[in-house]
């Protein structure tokens, strides 16, 4: 009967001890912490071995309160892990750095949950990593994914929960109102909710070696607002001497997508795509063929200089080869640290008298989505952290490392309260130039279909443009065709 009555007592102290969250036998029979174990079960051993010395029922109570109260404090305790957030994302080298700094302060920020952050290669290594991912039902929580790659994360059914609700269900801080028109537009539905966070967003603009300028006897502060302007200066550049006056990065992105949105003249029907899969490109029309007509004849001439379809221009501009760039305003801190020379950023020229120029260019980068198929505590923690990282301290801190344009109006004003546009000259052209106008239709941004794929007929257009194989109009009226091709058949997979 004593025997029984030990037991019950044995049986009482776990229990009390177990909601205590301290777990008397389980750690030690599978050896998951060795030390912990044998102190537990040391605690056994003394309880039962010691209540033979108690004599009545009352002095084994007393007893036990002490022998509980001893356990309690020196027992280990449970302690909830933090719910971990996986973010994938393409950045590498200085970008790379900054993204890990990001992801540590938040982390440090709180104790609910862990961002892990993974490099998955580039942007479209980066998608296609995701994808893969879902398929296995393995898929990160947060994914970074280029502008391109809209249209089909949105055709993406199931794969991807909206922004708008993820934000709604963390209950974290959220008002779409604060991002910047020109920036949100490209990842909003046509019912104004936020399917993505815009993350790194750029703009193009012009860059003005000034140094080059002077020595081919051209005014470093002359008028370079319109392509006229900048033709005039072209011709005079050429005649001084300078071997490269134009070079571009990005050219189907500055001299195509964002040439139409700037005058405010359609790049495809049902406003760019945001209005219906049953898009077509309008690329070819006369405002878009008279721009690359005049390209087509600087490169023939010698005065726009033609490197890559990417970002190749830009080691020729800042080793000081070339009097003028068109580029990313993301370009801001490797010109910054590599050019030994006066260079100034300037807005993106356009033609004074086309469409309803100038209106606002439209975003390149990538915005960050993410994915279903996870619980609501990680949604929540997925919410905590797209909140954090469009804080106006971080988004002003990460505008001014990198030149990628400030998310919110609230960042924006805390960069120029702080003193940042004034010491570094030319800064702000960029954001001024995105929140000039309220974004329309035709500069809302693009959401094409296949897009990586059209661009890439784009571009091999544009190269028959600059050789003198075909006329701007000749190519355009081509990748019509043949982009036309790719949107029927992503419409077709995708209704």
């Amino acid at each position: 009967m004593y025997t029984n009555f030990r037991f019950a007592i044995f049986k009482f102290v776990s229990l009390n001890m177990q909601s205590q969250k301290v777990n008397l036998v389980t750690p030690f029979f599978t050896f998951k912490n060795k030390k912990r174990a044998e102190v537990k079960f040391f605690w056994l051993l003394f309880l039962t071995k010691h209540l033979d010395g108690c004599k009545g029922e009352k002095n084994m109570k007393k007893y036990l309160a002490g022998m509980l109260i001893a356990a309690t404090l020196y027992s280990p305790v449970s302690v909830a892990e933090p719910t971990e957030v996986h973010f994938w994302h393409a950045f590498t080298g200085r970008l790379g750095e900054l993204v890990a700094a990001q992801v540590d302060d938040f982390n440090a920020s709180q104790s609910d949950y862990k961002v892990v952050q993974t490099h998955k290669g580039n942007y479209s290594e980066t998608l296609n990593s995701g994808i893969a991912a879902f398929r296995a039902n393995e898929q990160p929580h947060i994914l970074m994914v280029f502008e391109v790659g809209t249209a089909s994360m949105m055709a993406a059914r199931g794969a991807v929960r909206p922004m708008h609700e993820v934000m709604k269900l963390s209950g974290a801080e959220f008002d779409q109102d604060a991002y910047i028109g020109a920036v949100k537009g490209y990842y909003t539905s046509t019912e104004g909710d936020m399917l993505s966070l815009p993350f790194n967003a750029s703009t193009p603009v012009l860059w003005v070696n000034r140094d080059a300028m002077a020595a081919a006897g051209v005014d470093p502060d002359t008028d370079l607002s319109t392509w006229q302007s900048v033709g005039t200066a072209l011709t005079a550049l050429k005649a001084g001497g300078e071997e490269c006056p134009l070079v571009t990065a990005w050219q189907s992105w500055i001299h195509l997508e964002n040439f139409s949105a700037y005058h405010d003249v359609p790049f495809a029907t049902k406003d760019n795509g945001f209005a219906g899969l049953d898009t077509e490109l309008t690329l070819n029309g006369p405002a878009q063929v008279a721009h690359l007509s005049a390209m087509g004849q600087w490169a023939k001439d010698g005065k726009f200089i033609y490197t890559g379809r990417r970002n190749e221009g830009g080691a020729n501009f800042r080793a000081g080869e070339c009097a003028l760039f068109t580029e990313s305003s993301a370009g801001y801190a490797g010109i910054k640290k590599e050019a030994e020379f006066d260079f100034e950023v300037r807005p993106l020229p356009y033609w004074k008298g086309v469409g309803n120029s100038p209106q606002n260019t439209i975003i390149g980068g990538a915005s960050l989505w993410v994915m279903e198929g996870h619980s609501d505590a990680e949604y929540k923690g997925a919410g905590e952290f797209l909140s954090y990282l469009s804080s106006t301290d971080v988004q002003a801190q990460w505008h001014q490392d990198t030149g990628y344009l400030p998310i919110t109006a609230e960042a924006g004003d805390a960069t120029r309260a702080s003193g940042f546009y004034a010491a570094n000259p030319g800064t702000e052209v960029a954001v001024l130039q995105m929140t000039a106008n309220k974004p329309t239709a035709n500069s809302n941004g693009l959401r094409l279909g296949s897009y990586d794929q059209i661009r890439g007929i784009i571009d091999e257009e544009l190269e028959a443009i600059w050789s003198g194989d075909k006329s701007a109009q000749e190519a355009m009226d081509s990748a019509k065709e043949r982009g036309d091709a790719l949107l029927r058949r992503f419409e077709s997979a995708n209704r």
